[in-house]
């Protein structure tokens, strides 16, 4: 099984799968993770069972909606997925999970390794508040915890993400210092964003000091990740990340 992952962390183990190394057949080939999206549901079921071999415990999953809702992966969990686009523990060895397929997966901890959070950004979660609105949840349940620190996965990135005015609106309107995220195309009201930096940007704001972002782009890379705005028909990769000491629980 393929992953990615960043620069050592303390407390916090953390990777984003690729598309490598599951059974499902195209166009979900082959480590497909979303049962969403038409694949055989047996097939997404052995390739989660693949990936939970490398886990402390059973994922958290969500039902993501593009919204910016935190869910407190801490409370009793129901047999359905919560709807919500992030989630936040403070156990070791409670597995988080974003799936993706062009959209940023962003992990975030306190410097100690006390407080973890998770969060899918679409360009609507994240110009609606995605972001410090799971910091604001971190914060709140570990009020001492400090330096706070983010690593953007594996998405689209901005020479593949065109985007109309509706997406430059939703960020410039709210801060016009995100213009400098969108290039302009040389067509009338059609730019390109940089859904990374406008994340980079907005985590820095909100009080995150540290922040490294992967750099690798879904929509180029087909080896490695699926990617939605490459073909509509496609599987999900997820970002997994849990509190843990322990390096030897990576894969």
């Amino acid at each position: 099984m393929g992953c990615l992952t960043g620069r050592p962390w303390v407390g916090v183990q953390y990777f984003s799968t690729t598309r490598t190394g599951g059974v499902s057949t195209a166009p979900w080939d082959s480590l497909n993770l979303g049962q969403h999206v038409g694949d055989d549901p047996q097939a997404v079921e052995d390739n989660r069972a693949r990936v939970r071999q490398c886990l402390p415990s059973a994922p958290r999953w969500l039902d993501q909606v593009h919204g910016s809702e935190v869910w407190d992966a801490d409370r009793a969990s129901s047999a359905s997925p919560p709807r919500a686009d992030a989630a936040v523990t403070t156990q070791p060895g409670r597995v988080l999970a974003i799936m993706t397929a062009d959209c940023l997966p962003v992990v975030m901890a306190d410097r100690a390794g006390q407080v973890l959070g998770m969060a899918h950004a679409g360009w609507r979660g994240l110009a609606a508040g995605v972001l410090e609105n799971t910091l604001a949840a971190m914060r709140q349940r570990m009020p001492g915890a400090s330096l706070w620190r983010a690593w953007i996965g594996p998405a689209i990135s901005q020479a593949h993400f065109e985007v109309g005015r509706e997406v430059y609106e939703a960020f410039v309107s709210l801060d016009p210092r995100l213009e400098m995220f969108f290039a302009a195309d040389g067509s009338r009201d059609r730019w390109h964003a940089d859904l990374p930096g406008i994340a980079h940007h907005r985590l820095f704001h909100a009080g995150v000091q540290q922040i490294e972002c992967s750099g690798a782009c879904t929509y180029e890379d087909a080896e490695r990740f699926f990617s939605y705005r490459r073909a509509s028909q496609t599987g999900r990769q997820a970002t997994l990340a849990w509190l843990g000491t322990s390096a030897s629980d990576l894969p």
